[in-house]
């Protein structure tokens, strides 16, 4: 989980904008004794309320907050849980978490996420558990995004190109498959955790590209070739 020390020092909106996308990438992951340990400390539970006051308090307005801390939680029961609803069967569940699958055809919704990738550098490398339109993967690249544009505006540079991959990005992928991926998980009467990280996520990504699309213009949903947007 994120370090509260950081989040405390938080330097600007962009940075808190991405600490908290990585934090909920680490949510999404398959649970770990992390996870355990800071539902039973509350500590995610402190941590998302530090991001969400430095981002927008309204994305924890009428949120069952409470799921977000759990003394007695247990590693066994949230695996299990995390298997039933998102990763169960050889082609997985309807609420998967990879994004082509929701919105597909997969394989194109994961040629054009590496596309995004690659424009900035990024590779997935033979460690990484997830394919490209895994939601674990598209959180980590918008923590990427949001933090760049953190430090090229901390250097007085231009941060538009960062910000507009990540309004096409949103637009695009995360976006556009999430609210199709939560409204099947509300038939699937899951635990609460999982629902409230859900639609934390889902609202974050909505307020993320509404301010986006009221800075730089609405977002295309056409793919543009090699380039993921309108270049730098």
């Amino acid at each position: 989980m994120a370090d509260t020390e950081i989040i405390d020092g938080l330097a600007s909106p962009a940075a808190a904008c991405s600490y908290l996308y990585g934090l909920l990438g680490e949510c999404f992951a398959y649970p770990d004794a992390e996870l355990v340990g800071s539902l039973r400390s509350g500590a995610l539970l402190a941590q998302v309320k530090r991001l969400c006051d430095a981002v927008a308090p309204a994305l924890l307005q009428e949120l069952n907050i409470d799921a977000l801390a759990d003394p007695a939680a247990a590693l066994d029961d949230l695996a299990v849980e995390y298997t039933r609803l998102f990763d169960a069967g050889a082609h997985g569940t309807g609420c998967s978490l990879n994004g082509g699958l929701q919105y597909g055809p997969q394989m194109k919704v994961m040629e054009e996420a590496v596309r995004f990738y690659t424009h900035f550098g990024l590779t997935l490398t033979e460690e990484q558990k997830e394919l490209p339109d895994h939601l674990t993967t598209e959180l980590n690249f918008l923590h990427f995004l949001a933090y760049g544009e953190h430090l090229l505006e901390a250097r007085g540079e231009s941060a538009v190109a960062y910000r507009l991959a990540r309004r096409d990005f949103i637009a695009r992928h995360p976006g556009r498959w999430l609210p199709i991926m939560e409204d099947k998980l509300r038939t699937m009467q899951p635990m609460p955790l999982f629902l409230a990280l859900t639609e934390l996520l889902r609202r974050l990504l909505a307020w993320d590209l509404a301010q986006l699309e009221a800075r730089h213009g609405t977002a295309s949903l056409k793919p543009s070739g090699d380039l993921p947007f309108g270049g730098i």
